[in-house]
């Protein structure tokens, strides 16, 4: 199989994500999920003229000059209404958020004012609506506030929740099993034997992959045997996963069993090895509503490729409007070879030169094994294939990693 272009694998591995089923989930539960349909207002904010300030409550007609004096009929508090209408020469204290009383059509703060016994001098003159926020000021009933495709953040909660909405229509969170392969791979705080390597690409994929709203379940490291490895997918497929992630095991070799393992499932492959750097070896298939994603062992490319495929797949499964990743305008932070045919993902960091632009550096080591240089990257260059050589300050696009 040839190498596929990235923009052909990534339209591959999009091709039937439809937005998985729609739940209504608990308010309080609702962070970080993604709406379902569009959320209307079930009432208006605030539904009456409230108070924005402590103080009086008066007709502005009353007070066109400083020194009127009025006379203290009532108090109103925030969640008591006051029951009399406000007339001509009386006012009302009331204190912020109070219900502005029938009659009354300006709030004048306390600090404008000199109380004497049942009277109140007011020391500034009025103005009309002042400190007053009238009915529907924030939103009024039906309006839509919170359009379907939304991942919900904290202010959205909060704004549902003055919405009035005790649950919300969100979409089911995509469930992701993750499997690594290798015989040399080895958990981390044990002691390594010779040729033997911590196991590390998957702590990286679980959190990204729960960072972009997925649920994950890890089915371990499968030996470098057929049946260890067509037993763990079998095992995904009884976990009626959304998405199968496999980890090394991706290329040629004797002990690369990851892509006769699928076959042998029923698989369907969409595509083995793209044209891109780091992360040749990825492939895509699926079974049913079972999307596989098979990345490199590599860690570098593992997780490279993860973010560029994995997190969109992931996306659109969750209903998001926001499904592609977005690339920025920058200028390099030093002079780059030309490439081949692949389209390169060289891991940079980030800074602003004096007149502002955004600089991207890459690292100086882009092996694709290096960790060290991986975490330390805040962005990926792209480089489109058959790239020229190009200087320090010639532009670029790059996509900012997860922080």
């Amino acid at each position: 199989m040839s190498l596929m272009p990235v923009a052909d694998a990534l339209a591959a591995i999009l091709a039937d994500a439809a937005p998985l089923v729609e739940e209504w989930v608990p308010l309080a539960s609702g962070h970080r999920r993604v709406l379902a349909r569009d959320l209307s207002a079930t009432r208006t904010q605030p539904p009456l003229p409230m108070s924005a300030m402590d103080g009086y409550a008066i007709r502005a007609a009353d007070a066109a000059q400083p020194g009127a004096r009025l006379t203290v009929i009532g108090e109103v508090a925030a969640g008591q209404p006051a029951e009399q209408r406000l007339e001509a020469g009386e006012t009302m204290r009331i204190f912020t958020g109070g219900v502005v009383p029938d009659g009354a059509d300006s709030v004048v703060i306390q600090e404008d004012t000199t109380r004497d016994g049942d009277q109140v001098i007011l020391n500034v003159a009025a103005r009309h609506g002042h400190h007053i926020r009238p009915a529907g000021i924030d939103f009024h009933q039906d309006d839509v506030l919170l359009r379907a495709g939304t991942r919900l953040s904290d202010r959205d909660l909060a704004l549902a929740a003055s919405m009035n909405h005790a649950k919300l229509p969100l979409r089911r969170r995509p469930k992701i099993a993750m499997l690594a392969t290798g015989d040399e791979l080895v958990m981390p705080g044990t002691c390594p034997g010779p040729g033997q390597i911590l196991y590390a690409n998957g702590f990286a994929l679980h959190a990204l992959a729960r960072d972009e709203g997925a649920d994950t379940i890890d089915l371990g490291i499968a030996a470098d045997t057929l049946e260890s490895t067509t037993a763990a997918i079998r095992r995904a497929r009884e976990l009626d996963v959304d998405i199968l992630v496999t980890t090394g095991g991706a290329s040629a070799g004797d002990h690369d069993m990851v892509l006769r393992s699928l076959e042998a499932e029923g698989v369907a492959m969409s595509f083995w090895k793209i044209a891109m750097r780091p992360g040749k070896p990825m492939m895509h298939g699926t079974l049913g509503g079972l999307r596989v994603i098979g990345l490199p062992g590599n860690p570098v490319s593992s997780y490279v490729c993860a973010f560029l495929f994995l997190v969109p797949l992931i996306r659109a499964l969750s209903g998001r409007r926001d499904v592609a990743h977005i690339g920025e305008s920058a200028v390099l932070g030093r002079a780059v070879g030309g490439n081949d045919g692949r389209e390169d993902y060289l891991r940079a960091s980030l800074d602003y030169d004096a007149m502002g632009r955004l600089v991207a550096t890459p690292v100086e080591r882009q092996d694709s094994s290096l960790l060290s240089q991986l975490a330390s990257a805040q962005a990926l260059v792209i480089r489109p294939p058959f790239a020229h050589a190009a200087d320090a300050g010639a532009p670029c696009r790059i996509i900012k990693l997860p922080l």
